[in-house]
């Protein structure tokens, strides 16, 4: 077989031997950056680099630099909390539970999406850090041996967030690593500079493809995906609980944790669809992620949907049933107050624009699987804009009421934290395959046997 242009990552048709498998996903990372890679790298650091100045100013002045007030007390640093943290569920929920299901067409993308996992937490955990006040101060959050006597206030559902942050990050950091490892020994086979090689088997621990690594690597895998299965639900249930303790009318609710669980998957969902669909055309990956992959994540993508419109029309009932003159005030703000189009958009986007999913031949069609995933995500973003802001802004006082405003540093903020996720995701498309080459060359394996993907 020919030599592959080390410039240009060749394209594979399915069912050809693990050579061909190895060097069409091994070969992205060792060629030569296409020309958009290199604009959207760009963009992405310009918004990190934006982060930063706000950060720095943040630091400098104080949250006063935002729009939260009294009663809006939380702003965009908690609506983008909440966000990023839905977007991180998607990779966890096709990695690990897809895995235990026996579900062969997450192998496609299941590198891909654990990636977008770790990133998303990443600029998750910076803003309950920016929002605390006195952000030095962070690791009080941390029950460690303290002279002073400072531990953390575990009634606080902040202190509820770092502990199940920090698990779910680690295990879906360790989850991601231990499935590399096959990987990054092909990558230190394949290099040619001895700096790329070094590096590479120094990440690959010794991998040499044995019967005995294999057999360790599996069980590991399998462990870890069993570990990480219930982080889908508790890490987002345990955000919701930020909310559903408080007696604020639109979050004292018990419906809070399942809705927030089904959120998080439905926008990380989107997400991944609104990467995968330009990075398998960019690097020619149509082989590997085919119209069957994205037709399954709009399958999921429509059924989640249906989920959050059930809780958006049980959160009205019960408005209605309870006979709550505050809770019916809540529902009819949203609807008609001040913050009205918010919540009619999140409706459109949310709910009538997954409806097209029923039909087939929308679930395979790049163009409108590209512009509803990127409705749903700004939906989602709405979502948690009306839950935080339309909830708090209409205090039960009439003399504390508001109407919230985000300056320019909130955005500023939020769009660096883009920045963040964006920078970390096109460094990891560089350096590593985003596609598992093992899995792959397994798959390939099992269709050349006569077994089914």
């Amino acid at each position: 077989m020919a030599r592959p242009d080390e410039n240009e990552p060749p394209v594979i048709e399915p069912g050809h031997g693990d050579a061909s498998v190895t060097d069409a996903i091994g070969s992205i990372p060792l060629s030569k950056a296409p020309k958009s890679w290199l604009i959207g790298f760009a963009i992405g650091f310009a918004l990190l680099m934006l982060l930063i100045v706000s950060v720095i100013y943040l630091f400098s002045v104080g949250v006063g630099i935002w729009g939260i007030q009294v009663p809006v007390a939380w702003g965009f640093a908690i609506i983008a909390f909440v966000f990023w943290i839905g977007i991180g569920h998607a990779g966890t929920l096709i990695s690990a539970i897809l895995l235990l299901m026996y579900q062969p067409w997450r192998t496609s993308i299941s590198r891909f999406t654990e990636a977008m996992t770790l990133f998303a937490i990443a600029a998750a955990s910076l803003f309950p850090v920016l929002h605390l006040g006195r952000p030095w101060l962070f690791y009080w959050l941390i029950p460690y041996p303290s002279a002073i006597g400072a531990w953390p206030q575990f009634r606080s559902p902040l202190v509820w967030d770092v502990f199940a942050i920090t698990t779910y990050a680690t295990l879906s950091l360790v989850f991601w690593y231990i499935g590399l490892v096959p990987d990054l020994a092909s990558m230190r086979d394949r290099a040619k500079r001895p700096l790329a090689k070094i590096a590479y088997g120094v990440m690959a621990l010794g991998w040499r493809g044995s019967a005995r690594h294999w057999h360790r690597y599996q069980v590991a895998y399998v462990i870890l995906a069993a570990l990480a299965a219930p982080l889908v639900v508790s890490v987002h249930s345990v955000v919701s609980f930020d909310f559903a303790v408080a007696i604020v009318p639109g979050w004292h609710s018990t419906i809070f944790p399942p809705y927030f669980v089904a959120g998080a998957i439905f926008s990380g969902f989107a997400m991944v669809l609104i990467l995968v669909i330009p990075i398998r055309r960019i690097y020619k990956l149509k082989a590997f992620i085919t119209d069957h992959h994205l037709d399954n994540s709009a399958k999921i993508l429509l059924v989640t949907g249906l989920i959050v419109s059930y809780g958006y029309f049980s959160e009205a009932f019960y408005a209605w049933y309870s006979a709550d003159e505050y809770h019916r005030y809540m529902m009819y703000n949203r609807a008609f107050g001040d913050y009205a189009p918010y919540f009619w958009a999140l409706i459109a986007f949310n709910f009538l624009a997954p409806q097209v999913f029923w039909f087939r031949r929308y679930r395979r069609h790049v163009p409108t699987l590209f512009a509803v995933s990127l409705l749903v995500l700004l939906g989602m973003w709405y979502e948690r804009f009306v839950i935080v802001v339309q909830s708090l802004h209409r205090d039960y006082m009439p003399s504390a009421w508001r109407f919230y405003d985000a300056t320019f540093w909130d955005w500023t903020t939020l769009l660096g934290s883009f920045g963040l996720f964006f920078t970390l995701l096109f460094v990891f498309v560089r350096l590593l395959p985003m596609v598992s080459i093992a899995e792959m060359r397994e798959l390939a394996h099992h269709e050349r046997e006569g077994g089914h993907s």
